[in-house]
């Protein structure tokens, strides 16, 4: 069974499966992002596309046993090999709300709407688990508050992931972590704020927003603490 687990500093989460539960949800993933042409010329895209594209990589390569490995689940002792990938937890959210936005222009069978509950069934039970003082507001962001059609969710993401990541993880940084991610919320100062800067920058630079880096010099992926 696939099921989520909180990683130690709280920074993610720990996806872990078997290699048919991962590979099943490769597959779901891979349903909800523009291949051959599917989900084209809907605002926000191409931008979507790389936050479910980097996520999907991550899920790719862990039922390939290439991220994490262990002889039996957390959940009980039964030996089989069982296979997982670390996430953070605002990777996982803005994939999410790209996947859901993307789901509103196609017809949904039974079984993919039942593997969207369980995967959010399993990031709240991860955010309790964590802490429940901080999961509090947090699950909402399970439930579409981050803006799915954002033309450039991909820079969003990032540059909340960044500010996460600074933190230094805790329970004192997961409990802010609610309050980062209302930049992803339409309409609100920090939305709109980070959209100028955007708009700022490219102006700045003379290219389209979509080709902006934003930097994470600060951040040492290499020996992050998860």
């Amino acid at each position: 069974m696939l099921y989520l687990i909180p990683t130690k500093k709280g920074i993610g989460v720990e996806i872990w499966g078997t290699y048919e539960d991962l590979d099943f949800l490769y597959d779901f993933i891979d349903r909800f992002w523009t291949v051959d042409g599917d989900y084209k010329n809907i605002p926000g895209e191409e931008s979507r596309n790389i936050v479910i594209s980097s996520f999907s990589y991550e899920i790719r390569k862990a039922k390939q046993g290439a991220r994490l490995v262990r002889s039996e689940s957390h959940l009980h002792p039964i030996k089989n090999q069982y296979l997982g990938c670390q996430i953070t937890w605002v990777h996982l959210l803005f994939t999410l709300s790209c996947i859901k936005f993307n789901m509103q222009f196609d017809e949904i069978d039974k079984l993919e709407r039942s593997h969207m509950l369980l995967l959010e069934y399993w990031i709240e039970e991860s955010m309790k688990e964590y802490d429940p003082v901080g999961a509090k507001d947090l699950v909402l962001f399970t439930q579409n508050v981050l803006y799915g059609g954002n033309p450039y969710i991909y820079h969003y993401m990032r540059s909340i992931d960044i500010d996460y990541l600074l933190l230094g993880g805790g329970k004192r940084a997961f409990r802010k972590l609610a309050g980062l991610l209302e930049k992803g919320i339409v309409f609100t100062s920090e939305y709109e704020a980070f959209e100028k800067f955007l708009v700022r920058e490219a102006k700045r630079l003379k290219c389209d927003i979509s080709n902006l880096e934003i930097n994470d010099e600060e951040v040492d992926y290499e020996y992050l603490q998860w």
